[in-house]
């Protein structure tokens, strides 16, 4: 596996610090036993593309591109974590686990949807999501 490619999908509440984008994505990426050097995109909800802290993030991973997909693209995208409150938010019940997916073709999700940790009494504002690319 170490020399796949993998795609992160993530989700971020607007607003949501790019210290605590970049710190779930290390996380799944840790749990992967991947470098950060691997990842190929970001993947997002079209809603949450510009969003600062994703933004931020993907310059951090060495200005990765940051891929956007509809709401309803995503949404029909079966995945082992939905969200009702991704649902409501965004249009989809799932953000960072669909957009891993939908990023990753014929892939494979490798780490499900992990939550950013909690600050100072606010709850997390971010999630990620890895999925592997596919050899080819």
């Amino acid at each position: 596996m170490t020399g796949h490619r993998v795609v992160v999908g993530v989700g971020a509440s607007s607003g949501a610090p790019a210290d605590e984008v970049y710190e779930v994505i290390e996380s799944v990426l840790a749990e992967a036993g991947l470098a950060a050097e691997r990842v190929a995109a970001l993947a997002t909800v079209a809603a949450k593309a510009d969003e600062p802290g994703i933004v931020e993030a993907a310059r951090r991973l060495g200005g990765v591109p940051v891929l956007a997909y509809d709401a309803a693209v995503l949404a029909a995208i079966a995945v082992p974590s939905p969200s009702p409150a991704a649902l409501a938010t965004v249009g989809t019940p799932s953000v960072a686990e669909a957009a891993a997916l939908a990023a990753a073709p014929g892939g494979e999700l490798l780490v499900r949807k992990r939550k950013s940790t909690p600050r100072a009494e606010r709850p997390p504002t971010a999630t990620a999501a890895l999925a592997s690319r596919p050899r080819g």
